[in-house]
C-alpha cells in the first residue's frame, strides 16, 4: 500500500486560531444574525408596519433606484427615420465584453452618412452597462436610458438587442449632432 503524496505547503498559508478550527461557533453566529432578521421582520409585520420591502417588478419601481442606473441602449434616429449611427465600430471597439457587433452598409447617395449599420446586435447577456459605447460615439448616435423592460430573462438566446429593438422601444429623435438636409436635385434632372 502507498502513502499519500504529502500535501503541498505555501509560505502565505494563513494558520487558523482556536476561534475559526472551532467553526460550529461561526455558524451559530451566523444562524444568529439571519434569525434576529427574520424575528425583527415578522415583528413589525403583525404589528402593522413595513419590515421588509418588496417591490413587484416591472408594475413598480424601487423609490431607492440609483439615478447613476445606465439602463438599456437606444439608437437615436435623424428627422427621415433612419439610425444616427455611421457604423464607425467606435462603440464596439471600446466595449470591455466584446457584445456589440455591427455590420456596416455602404450608403452613397448620403453625403453626410456614407455608411450605415446594415446589422447593430448588442449581446445583453455579456453587457456590463459600463456606458463606453455612448461616451465614444462620435455622432450621439447611441444613449441608455434608465428604464430597462423586459431585460431579465431567463433564455440567453432572447437577449440579443437587434436594431429593430434598439431603434423602436424608446424613439429617440433628437440627436445633438446634426446635419444639414441632404441638397435637392435641381427640377431639370441636373444637380
Amino acid at each position: 500500500m502507498t502513502k499519500p503524496a504529502a500535501r503541498k505547503r505555501y509560505w502565505n498559508e494563513p494558520e487558523l486560531g482556536w476561534w475559526e478550527r472551532i467553526y460550529v461557533l461561526e455558524v451559530l453566529r451566523g444562524l444568529w444574525i439571519t434569525g434576529s432578521v427574520l424575528f425583527s421582520n415578522l415583528g413589525k409585520w403583525l404589528r402593522g408596519r413595513k419590515g421588509a420591502l418588496t417591490t413587484y417588478y416591472p408594475e413598480e419601481r424601487r423609490a431607492d433606484y440609483s439615478p447613476n442606473n445606465r439602463g438599456r441602449h437606444v439608437l437615436t434616429q435623424r428627422p427621415n427615420g433612419e439610425v444616427q449611427c455611421v457604423s464607425c465600430n467606435m462603440c464596439a471597439t471600446v466595449c470591455p465584453a466584446y457584445c456589440i457587433e455591427i455590420l456596416a452598409k455602404a450608403d452613397f447617395g448620403d453625403r453626410a452618412h456614407p455608411k450605415s449599420p446594415e446589422r447593430f446586435e448588442i449581446d445583453y447577456s455579456r453587457c456590463i452597462f459600463c456606458g463606453f459605447c455612448v461616451e465614444a460615439c462620435p455622432e450621439d448616435a447611441i444613449r441608455m436610458v434608465q428604464d430597462a423592460p423586459d431585460l431579465p430573462n431567463f433564455d440567453r438566446s432572447t437577449m440579443v438587442g437587434t436594431i429593430d429593438l434598439l431603434k423602436l422601444w424608446h424613439p429617440l429623435t433628437d440627436p445633438r449632432k446634426r446635419y444639414p438636409a441632404p441638397p435637392r436635385s435641381a427640377p431639370g434632372g441636373g444637380p
